[in-house]
């Protein structure tokens, strides 16, 4: 279904593009409605599963510590891998406890980092700075490096966090992006506004925030039964 859908955008598109240019003079796409696609519930993982995974790397080695902070700091923001890699050290405000993001759209946000975030990331940060300290520290440089000190890429952040699933015996399968959905779905299960969550996120639509309503239909029902 979904190949169809997409398939039929092409043409619509195409055919819409031909009939401003001339070549053709009407669109028979406008006649073909394109298939319902059911919607897909994103994937989240319970609290314990995600204490599990951010207890899993050894802090006490830098390249830990920077596995440790990023874990962290997917789960408090719910930022996308590819936010997190493209972090620099002046998007840090550690007197506020919070980052600043680049999302999609070139769209920036500013989102908290909660107490066990910020505690990862000022650690990680301490190694960095006395093991790398030849490495630049101006506001452009990347935050999480790899071990030659340059930018970590996303494919690099998956492979650790399918390591660290296999360490403690959850499915390698989890992908980043489900830190991400468990941080929206755990944050509405606590009580938190659907808007705010929608902000947090980077959601342009209150659409894309509110398919995380039907992961907390139950908890809802909890309350009204009470």
């Amino acid at each position: 279904v979904a190949t169809m859908a997409r398939k039929s955008a092409t043409l619509r598109c195409f055919h819409k593009w031909m009939e401003r240019t001339g070549l053709v003079t009407s669109n028979p796409m406008t006649l073909i409605r394109s298939p319902k696609q059911p919607k897909r519930l994103p994937k989240a993982i319970t609290v314990d599963q995600i204490e599990r995974l951010l207890a899993a790397p050894d802090t006490n080695d830098l390249l830990g510590a920077r596995d440790r902070a990023i874990l962290e700091a997917l789960y408090s923001t719910g930022m996308r891998v590819s936010e997190v890699v493209g972090l620099n050290r002046g998007d840090l405000n550690e007197t506020g406890e919070c980052v600043q993001i680049r999302g999609k759209g070139k769209r920036e946000r500013i989102a908290p980092l909660g107490g066990h975030a910020m505690a990862a990331v000022r650690n990680y940060m301490k190694l960095l700075t006395s093991e790398k300290s030849s490495l630049p520290s101006g506001p452009t440089a990347p935050l999480f490096v790899n071990k030659n000190g340059t930018r970590l890429s996303t494919r690099s952040v998956r492979r650790k966090v399918a390591k660290y699933l296999v360490q403690v015996g959850l499915d390698p399968d989890i992908s980043p992006h489900t830190i991400r959905h468990s941080f929206a779905t755990h944050m509405l299960d606590n009580g938190a506004d659907l808007r705010s969550v929608q902000e947090l996120l980077g959601h342009q639509s209150l659409s894309s925030t509110q398919v995380y309503t039907h992961l907390t239909s139950g908890r809802m029902r909890e309350a009204y039964d009470k």
